[in-house]
């Protein structure tokens, strides 16, 4: 017996501590139930409403910089990440061919000149004869052709002389700009085609513009006839955590297409006082404002309710207010909401406490009626915010009649 009775005890005192143990975790227990606010404080505050798109950060100028003649790299000074002023040597090409091309095109002018010269000559000569009728037309028209010729000939080798001192040119490229090099697929001795070639050329740098940054984004259909060209927008940068700069808004498409499953407009941004850490290909989210008021009274869009009567197919919006003998239920006007307040222009004033779910006697109202939608969980759920809703939706949302109206807690006829 006396086995028992200590067994008992201890088993009853290791469920006394487990449930002491659980109660201490957190989320469970009581400590969950007192993390789980059911009022809030009617405060004034500014709300700043905006819609969010995706876009990547690529320079304002890049170029894929190739030879415009064949060759082979004689030096390649420069690396990936080397930062290039304007005018700068980017790379040569072995121009060893084109010395020899050009001394060759000399010579041959030379030669070209000295047979000019006789034609000349022999031209002057049958001229003269042939006017004192000692030679036949025919053997002057000859002497004549010939001059022609040798003329002909002086200019061609000229040109081939331009066209090769033009080629030597080309085998110094500079930069076009200040910039900073991204790539570098070639290295030195390697041969290279001209751009005039087969596949445009051999890519020898990409090089771009880093001073000038710039997004290409995706606006949503429903929410481009919100942006404008020279529109200021903010932007925030996922790979630099607390990184925010600004932007404009350079061009948008006139044509719509579809990325990823959803119809949009291409929108090009520049970036202004692009931040050093701040590289091509880093995703950046791009925040439209649609509405915005400072210093409004507001509540969270928990406590806002939507209640749509069947009788007349009309919205109303309340919260309930907290007096001395419970919550009482009054009507609201809202304005501009965001995520997670709602403008009250009208019904309320600062200091006064509103509840975040439906009082004990709301509940008791709601589970009788069928009909009445009870926040999620049975509680006072929280708010969704649904962009780019239509008519019927924006009236399940409890900061409704606002520019696109947030979420907050919906009831369905009484």
């Amino acid at each position: 017996m006396k086995k028992w009775i200590i067994l008992v005890v201890v088993l009853a005192g290791g469920a006394w501590g487990f449930q002491k143990w659980r109660n201490s975790l957190p989320g469970t227990g009581a400590s969950a139930a007192d993390s789980h606010p059911t009022t809030a404080v009617v405060e004034t505050r500014d709300i700043h409403f905006a819609v969010s798109a995706a876009g990547e950060i690529g320079p304002a100028d890049q170029v894929s910089v190739r030879p415009e003649i064949n060759g082979k790299i004689l030096t390649l000074p420069v690396d990936i990440g080397d930062r290039i002023k304007k005018d700068s040597v980017l790379f040569t090409l072995d121009d060893q061919d084109l010395q020899t091309d050009l001394s060759s095109k000399k010579i041959e002018i030379d030669a070209a000149k000295l047979q000019l010269e006789k034609a000349k000559r022999d031209y002057e000569r049958s001229k003269q004869l042939f006017a004192d009728k000692l030679i036949s037309l025919e053997l002057f028209e000859d002497t004549k052709t010939q001059y022609e010729l040798a003329k002909n000939s002086l200019e061609k080798s000229d040109k081939a002389r331009h066209l090769v001192e033009y080629q030597l040119t080309k085998t110094k490229i500079l930069a076009p700009f200040d910039c900073t090099v991204l790539t570098r697929p070639v290295s030195v001795g390697q041969a290279v085609s001209g751009s005039g070639g087969f596949n445009s050329g051999t890519e020898v740098l990409t090089i771009a513009n880093l001073n000038e940054m710039v997004i290409n984004a995706h606006i949503n259909q429903a929410d481009v006839t919100r942006l404008k060209i020279g529109q200021q927008v903010e932007v925030a940068v996922e790979a630099v955590a607390g990184l925010k700069v600004t932007g404009n808004v350079e061009r948008i498409a006139p044509q719509a297409t579809i990325k990823n499953n959803i119809k949009g407009f291409a929108a090009r941004i520049l970036l202004k006082d692009v931040d050093p850490h701040v590289r091509p290909g880093m995703t950046a989210n791009v925040q439209i404002p649609v509405a915005s008021a400072d210093n409004v009274v507001a509540v969270p869009l928990a406590a806002v309710f939507t209640e749509t009567s069947p009788e007349t197919g009309q919205t109303e919006r309340y919260v309930y207010v907290k007096n001395e003998d419970g919550f009482e239920r009054r009507p609201v006007q809202i304005g501009v909401s965001d995520y997670f307040y709602a403008e009250v222009q009208k019904g309320l004033t600062p200091g006064e406490v509103v509840a975040l779910e439906l009082p004990e006697t709301e509940k008791s109202r709601a589970i009788k009626n069928p009909l009445v939608m009870l926040p999620s969980g049975s509680e006072g759920g929280s708010a969704t915010v649904r962009p780019g809703a239509s008519k019927a939706s924006d009236r399940t949302n409890g900061a409704g009649g606002a520019q696109r109206p947030a979420g907050g807690n919906r009831r369905g006829g009484t």
